[in-house]
């Protein structure tokens, strides 16, 4: 059911609507806009949807999802990589494939590509960064690609 303050324009398949917004605020969506080179607010706040859309789903775990964690961990911590290699072969058909960078002589830096249902990912992510050792990390996710997304 269609509000009355909606207005399509059909031959495009996009509905306009109007947005109340202070005006402080918008300054501040055009000057972050402008600085990351859109042409329009409608693309910047369709772009905030769909972002906002891929987090919700990913949340489901009924969706397939892709994403990567990042991490940085001390590798002297007592069996840490032991861990981590162990914790990633459990679960290899959501880890496809992995980085490893050596920052300094005791900080390393790993980073995760993982594909798979979003409660599984979530649980693995979580479940790397709860380790001893493990310095500071993100989980980034983002839909699978597939025409819904």
């Amino acid at each position: 059911m269609q509000s009355r303050t909606r207005k399509h324009v059909a031959d495009a398949g996009l509905s306009r609507f109007g947005v109340s917004i202070p005006a402080r605020l918008l300054e501040q969506f055009d000057r972050l806009i402008d600085g990351k080179g859109y042409t329009s607010r409608s693309e910047a706040i369709r772009d905030l949807i769909r972002d906002r859309l891929v987090e919700t789903r990913s949340e489901s775990g009924s969706r397939p999802v892709v994403g990567a964690l990042v991490l940085v961990y001390d590798h002297h911590t007592r069996e840490l990589g032991e861990r981590l290699t162990e914790i990633q072969h459990d679960v290899g058909d959501v880890v496809i494939s992995t980085m490893h960078v050596h920052l300094t002589h005791r900080d390393c830096l790993e980073v995760l590509a993982l594909n798979g249902r979003g409660d599984r990912i979530r649980e693995f992510s979580d479940q790397v960064l709860s380790l001893k050792g493990v310095k500071h990390g993100k989980l980034v996710i983002t839909g699978s690609g597939e025409a819904s997304d």
